[in-house]
């Protein structure tokens, strides 16, 4: 694989969905390439539609960052290093749980972003996409 593309994003889409059903919550599963480009989102049956929004900017901040947004929440709380930062780009950084780039050879070559439940739920199951991806 040298390019994320649709057929993988969908393989890494149904991973973090059998997960989420195994939680037991309905959650929003997008995916985007290394240039913060949506491939696919996936809305589960009545997950909540503020999830879209959240978890294509959890995959884009994952992507724009080369980062989990797992590893931003400290850094983000008032009086700490990187307060504000969920400020800039138009206020599309994510700075919470959900969000985790997918990395081939070490770079970058997308992420996935999962909205729809508590933070650990979101994590975890954005965590079930990339062993999907980890094992194509």
């Amino acid at each position: 694989m040298s390019k994320m593309n649709l057929e993988i994003a969908k393989k890494i889409i149904e991973g973090a969905e059998a997960e989420a059903s195994n939680v037991g919550v309905q959650m929003v599963i997008s995916v985007l390439d290394d240039g913060g480009n949506l491939i696919a989102t996936h809305r589960m049956d009545d997950a909540w539609l503020a999830s879209i929004d959240i978890a294509q900017n959890k995959a884009w901040t994952s992507v724009a960052l080369k980062m989990p947004t797992s590893n931003l929440a400290e850094a983000t709380v008032p009086h700490a290093e990187l307060y504000g930062l969920n400020t800039t780009n138009q206020g599309r950084l994510v700075v919470f749980g959900g969000g985790i780039p997918l990395e081939l050879d070490g770079k970058v070559v997308g992420a996935i972003g999962v909205s729809g439940s508590t933070v650990p739920h979101d994590v975890q199951v954005a965590e079930a996409g990339v062993k999907a991806f980890n094992n194509l």
